[in-house]
């Protein structure tokens, strides 16, 4: 894998350097050491990944993130001193298509790269994301309890997102009222290190409450829960949520497919399944799936993604029952969900 560098730190570089070309198999691009200097390195010559720092002079790695993606998209994964430290960055990267986030190694005494292990497994995750967009793995077809719920009274959106998910989680959710009826769950491809803090995040940026998805966590309209481990989270038949390790061969962790898979043969009401921004084709098969069910389908148009690799591959294979600008998504959950409490008063009286 051809992999390049902006860091204006020259310790830094220095270590991801070694740490590069400690694999036979990666090999480093380019070094640049602020983000303007990136953008048109990028330009000239893409590589397969860019380590982006965050905090560098003269453009930062999240004005960077968001000029590359615009003009020469490629795989981005942000290393810089302190994620936790600097969760908001992150995630307006994420925002832009930045993949992922990881400390950055430093070189200790004896000049070894402390934190090599974890940057290189990120990269392997990475290398996998960009050999499977056209070969991952079909989830598991099930029995399916909708058919018997549908029209229940229960209502459910299930909302998985990617690169590029952060920002659009946040505008979606902010055209939302506190009195939302459904519950809501988001499967974000993000590392269990900060998803405490996107959750965090996005409770900040809107109306409902948002935390991370527990174990046996039961589901309660106007509640955001965001799934919170490198697991897969599942729903349970007891309408529960949970998290496994299965499918364990599954790049993408927490996965949509399985989580979508798991609604399909679960859940007994209403449901509208929503595919947002992000690399690779995970959520594509398990939205299907549901479409297949009578489930409203949504993915997110072209337009207005930063990186169109989940919608687009659920368009691809018809999976989308509508296909949305990010801003339409809100108000047409709002429409949906007004009908379908309307029809159920009407029903009962």
């Amino acid at each position: 894998m051809r992999i390049a560098i902006v860091n204006d730190s020259v310790m830094a570089v220095e270590c991801l350097r070694r740490v590069i070309d400690s694999e036979p198999n990666h090999e480093v691009a380019w070094v640049a050491n602020d983000g303007a200097e990136a953008v048109w390195r990028c330009k000239e010559n893409v590589p397969d990944l860019i380590l982006m720092d965050l905090l560098m002079p003269v453009m930062d790695g999240v004005e960077a993130t968001r000029k590359i993606m615009e003009a020469s998209p490629c795989a981005i994964l942000v290393v810089t001193s302190t994620v936790s430290g600097n969760a908001s960055k992150v995630f307006q990267a994420m925002g832009h298509g930045a993949l992922d986030a990881v400390n950055t190694p430093v070189l200790g005494m004896a000049g070894n790269a402390e934190g090599k292990t974890e940057l290189l497994n990120k990269i392997a995750t990475i290398g996998k994301l960009i050999r499977q967009r056209t070969s991952d793995t079909p989830i598991a077809r099930s029995a399916s309890a909708l058919a018997r719920g549908a029209g229940s009274g229960k209502g459910l959106v299930a909302i998985g997102s990617s690169s590029g998910g952060p920002k659009a989680l946040s505008e979606l959710l902010q055209t939302l009222p506190a009195d939302f009826p459904a519950p809501i769950v988001i499967v974000q491809h993000v590392d269990e290190k900060f998803s405490n803090e996107l959750a965090a995040w996005l409770n900040k940026q809107c109306r409902l409450e948002v935390r991370l998805a527990v174990k046996g966590d039961t589901l309660t309209p106007g509640r955001v829960l965001v799934a919170g481990t490198n697991n897969h989270l599942v729903l349970n038949s007891n309408n529960s949520l949970g998290y496994t390790s299965y499918p364990v061969e599954q790049a993408y962790r927490p996965s949509v497919d399985v989580f979508y898979s798991s609604i399909l043969e679960h859940w007994d009401g209403d449901v509208v399944a929503v595919l947002l921004t992000g690399m690779g084709r995970d959520g594509a098969e398990g939205l299907l799936s549901l479409r297949n069910k009578g489930v409203l389908t949504i993915a997110q148009d072209e337009m207005t993604c930063a990186v169109y690799g989940m919608p687009k591959a659920a368009v691809q294979l018809n999976a989308a029952k509508q296909i949305l600008p990010l801003g339409d998504i809100g108000p047409e959950l709002i429409k949906y969900f007004s009908k379908k409490n309307k029809k159920s008063r009407v029903s009962t009286s």
